[in-house]
């Protein structure tokens, strides 16, 4: 478990001071735009009020508390379930990026009212649109993790 809050607290802290760095040092949120090493990495403010890809935007003044609570209720069901499943090290691990990604998003939306996202990466003439950032990493890879390296183990045997 001690993996699992660690995991959850660095990815949590990382995220946040990146969305810092770059919305409020560099200015993003004016900016729009800086050029990193393009077209692989461009720093683009979107404000995300929906979920992935912007999805419900349209209802963002009555999801916005929704998304919140929906973050909360998700990362304490993990950490029960890693309580009580007593996962090995990447399942910890795993679970503790969900749980870091999920509250780095939920507490933009009580700042900003919308998730900042910042990242956009293109490649091979394919040119992305969306943005994300560090949290929605974490979320991927965690929730990846948990359906890769958790599970009943005695049944896959």
């Amino acid at each position: 478990m001690r993996i699992t809050a660690l995991t959850a607290l660095i990815i949590f802290m990382v995220d946040q001071l990146s969305k810092w760095v770059v919305v409020h040092a560099l200015n993003l949120r004016s900016v729009g735009e800086i050029n990193v090493f393009p077209p692989f990495l461009v720093f683009r403010m979107a404000w995300n009020t929906g979920i992935n890809f912007g999805l419900f935007s349209q209802y963002a003044a009555m999801l916005r508390w929704g998304w919140v609570a929906l973050a909360i209720v998700m990362s304490l069901w993990v950490l029960t379930w890693v309580r009580r499943e007593n996962f090995g090290c990447i399942g910890n691990l795993s679970a503790g990026l969900l749980v870091g990604g999920a509250l780095g998003n939920a507490i933009d939306r009580v700042l900003y009212g919308a998730v900042a996202d910042f990242l956009n990466m293109s490649c091979c003439g394919f040119a992305n649109p969306y943005s994300f950032n560090v949290a929605d990493i974490a979320i991927f890879a965690g929730a990846f993790g948990l359906i890769l390296f958790t599970g009943d183990t005695q049944k896959r045997a």
